[in-house]
């Protein structure tokens, strides 16, 4: 297909991968000027009607998940009776090309991993979809070291009453299949844990648990027999780390975690318990659309091990913000606001507020994770390579009230403190400049106090100047009083 022009738009460039389904493609995207990627089944599938409506289904259940670390759909279409999706471009490797190549990964970068991928896939279980072929291969490792899931090809519906998959039949990929898929057996949420288990036990250790001669071999040793200990494969793995993975592990699913969400909880538990020295993330590139450009001799691995650190350092610090009972330390200059993040105004991130840069690369697409009730999520500014300073007056996220409201109190939480900010709001979103709070230091909980007057329907957390020796800045979660 190289050379050839898909629905007068997609002209394809190189096979980038293939599957037993689909080849896939880098192509061009002659109507945005951009790399796309295109998924296109193959030719000898296109009669069977089955096999095109599970495509087709993919691009449907991909299209529904809008997150960070989902590969985002971005059309669909048929060119010559082969069915296409298009997909946004991941310039990288895959999970298993690093395993491959590096081997077994630091125990850190393995949660901070495991982390970004369970969020993803909790994500799409929200969303009513469980994936049920998640493997190293089906992740992607983005230029900015943000991990993406991909090909939901077989995914499906949580509903009971559509069918979760029918008795007898057996999909996924054998090394990484559940003990109640390999038997045909009814799957769900459980069966996404237990995958990510065996994801995370390879990361680990650099091997799945089990292996054999064919598909039915290793699926026996999945329903049969226990994984060797990881401390026998791996010593410096802490208990509390090898526990998570062999709880996700468990034969029983009513013995595995309750939900991805739970297990994820976990994950950044067993992390938080090893922070406090020099974290070791994946290696990476700088990412191509920085504000700055560096030095000739500017290397890019201090910016992408940084980055990754704190895409971990973003689950735990929600997590822990919101969940412990003793609570964060607070702002400067307060005498005590609430124990945890808390607001009675329903307030919704828009977009990125950049009136002195480049708007769209502000994350405006994460802008709703700010608001979305999960701490563990984020919204973040683009990396600025001059940190601490921005090279304009600020950058910011706006925030719609729904209707003009008098704040007294406007909270966020986020996982990388010490940046400055203040309050601004507008009846205009966009022109939004009126300073209603002073500027203030932020902790990890950061509560300010609005000025009486005027009510306002947009308020915009105004960011000034990085800090904590970091070029970025992220917002886990906002509230309102």
């Amino acid at each position: 297909m190289v050379g050839e022009l898909l629905a007068d738009r997609y002209e394809v460039e190189e096979q980038v991968g293939a599957g037993g389904m689909s080849s896939v493609y880098r192509a061009h995207d002659r109507l945005l000027d951009r790399t796309v990627a295109l998924k296109v089944m193959h030719q000898h599938y296109g009669s069977d009607p089955e096999y095109v409506e599970r495509f087709r289904r993919e691009a449907r259940s991909v299209a529904s998940l809008s997150h960070p670390n989902v590969v985002t759909v971005i059309d669909r279409g048929e060119h010559n009776g082969r069915q296409f999706i298009v997909f946004e471009y991941v310039d990288g490797e895959n999970l298993k090309q690093l395993i491959q190549r590096r081997g077994a990964a630091p125990v850190d970068t393995a949660l901070e991993l495991g982390i970004q991928i369970a969020q993803a896939l909790s994500f799409a279980h929200q969303q009513g979809l469980v994936h049920r072929d998640v493997k190293p291969q089906n992740v992607l490792l983005n230029g900015d070291g943000r991990a993406k899931v991909t090909d939901f090809g077989i995914a499906r519906s949580l509903d009971v009453k559509r069918g979760m998959t029918q008795t007898g039949t057996v999909l996924g990929t054998s090394e990484y299949i559940a003990p109640e898929q390999a038997q045909g057996h009814h799957v769900d949420e459980h069966t996404d844990v237990y995958s990510l288990g065996v994801l995370l036990y390879e990361l680990l250790t650099g091997s799945v648990p089990f292996r054999g001669d064919n598909f039915v071999a290793v699926a026996m040793r999945h329903i049969n027999d226990p994984p060797t200990p990881l401390h026998e494969l791996r010593p410096d793995v802490p208990p509390r780390v090898e526990q998570a993975v062999l709880r996700a592990l468990a034969k029983d699913p009513q013995d595995r975690y309750p939900s991805m969400a739970a297990f994820c909880d976990e994950l950044a538990v067993c992390l938080a318990e090893l922070q406090g020295g020099a974290t070791h993330v994946l290696p990476g590139r700088v990412p191509p659309r920085a504000r700055r450009r560096p030095r000739r001799s500017f290397s890019a691995w201090p910016i992408v091990l940084a980055l990754v650190a704190l895409l971990a350092a973003g689950a735990i610090a929600g997590y822990l913000l919101l969940r412990t009972d003793n609570g964060p330390s607070t702002t400067r200059g307060q005498s005590g606001p609430p124990r945890t993040l808390s607001g009675n105004v329903r307030l919704q991130g828009l977009r990125g507020y950049d009136p002195y840069g480049d708007n769209h690369q502000e994350d405006n697409a994460g802008a709703p994770l700010a608001t979305d009730g999960n701490s563990s999520t984020y919204w973040a500014t683009e990396q600025y390579y001059d940190a601490p300073s921005l090279d304009k007056p600020g950058v910011g996220l706006l925030l719609d009230a729904g209707h003009p409201v008098q704040l007294r109190q406007l909270g966020f939480a986020t996982a990388t403190p010490g940046f400055t900010a203040e309050i601004e709001a507008s009846n205009d979103p966009t022109d939004v400049h009126t300073v209603v709070s002073p500027p203030q230091v932020t902790s990890n909980v950061t509560y300010y106090s609005i000025k009486p007057g005027s009510s306002y329907r947009y308020y915009v957390i105004w960011i000034t100047r990085l800090g904590g020796g970091r070029n970025q800045a992220f917002i886990n979660e906002v509230r309102a009083n």
